[in-house]
């Protein structure tokens, strides 16, 4: 049984549709690229995953449970933990609050964050707004760990950064993926993102146009739907 399946997913904006059908899977332990040019349906997927967004068809299942219609804090409970795009952090709470915020009972505790993300450690007593970029992602990758989720969802969790701070953060989604942690990440820097996953699925206007191992999206596939 997979962790994640989605089957057939419809999601609107009012009377506009976005999502046309949308397939996607993911086992438990693996790493899943959610993929496509800008405006394709990637975050909207997420959204629908996670309850922000309700669909009007399709399936959302996790772990065989149907949970499309949920709202997104039951969801959230059932183990999911998302790291947005554009961060988000709670900007006048301390880092040491953002990581406790959400926290639930597990593995991942402050001093494990701390030791996946030094750099928080030294900063534990700051507002999040006081941080660099790089730091308040993470921030938010940690604070999300804290919620000790089954499934890990980055939405485009290095976009923006420097390049040293985007080598510290896919340094930290291999390690989490060596540990065995189940993550969905959509990204748009492929040499990073093909070698840590383990599947890919395209998006193209709202449907999925490829799904399939990452040695099999070919340099002509990547051209066709994610060059520019």
């Amino acid at each position: 049984m997979s962790l994640l399946q989605v089957s057939g997913l419809e999601t609107f904006y009012g009377a506009s549709q976005a999502l046309f059908g949308v397939e996607l899977s993911l086992e438990e332990g693996e790493v899943v690229a959610l993929m496509g040019r800008n405006g394709m349906g990637k975050t909207t997927t997420i959204g629908s995953i996670i309850g922000i967004l309700r669909p009007r068809a399709g399936s959302v299942r996790l772990s065989g449970r149907e949970v499309a219609g949920m709202s997104a804090h039951r969801i959230a409970r059932l183990g999911i933990g998302l790291v947005p795009e554009g961060r988000r952090c709670f900007p006048n709470l301390t880092v040491r609050e953002n990581l406790v915020a959400a926290a639930r009972p597990g593995v991942w505790t402050i001093e494990r964050v701390n030791e996946l993300f030094p750099r928080l450690q030294e900063r534990h007593a700051q507002y999040a707004n006081t941080l660099s970029g790089g730091e308040q992602q993470m921030l938010a990758i940690g604070r999300a760990l804290m919620t000790n989720p089954r499934l890990l969802i980055l939405d485009e969790a290095t976009e923006g950064l420097a390049p040293v701070i985007r080598q510290d953060i896919w340094a930290a989604i291999r390690r989490l993926k060596q540990e065995g942690q189940s993550i969905l990440v959509v990204d748009k820097t492929l040499a990073e993102l093909l070698p840590v996953a383990d599947s890919c699925f395209v998006l193209e206007k709202g449907k999925t146009v490829f799904s399939g191992r990452a040695a099999e999206l070919t340099a002509d596939l990547q051209d066709r739907y994610l060059g520019v």
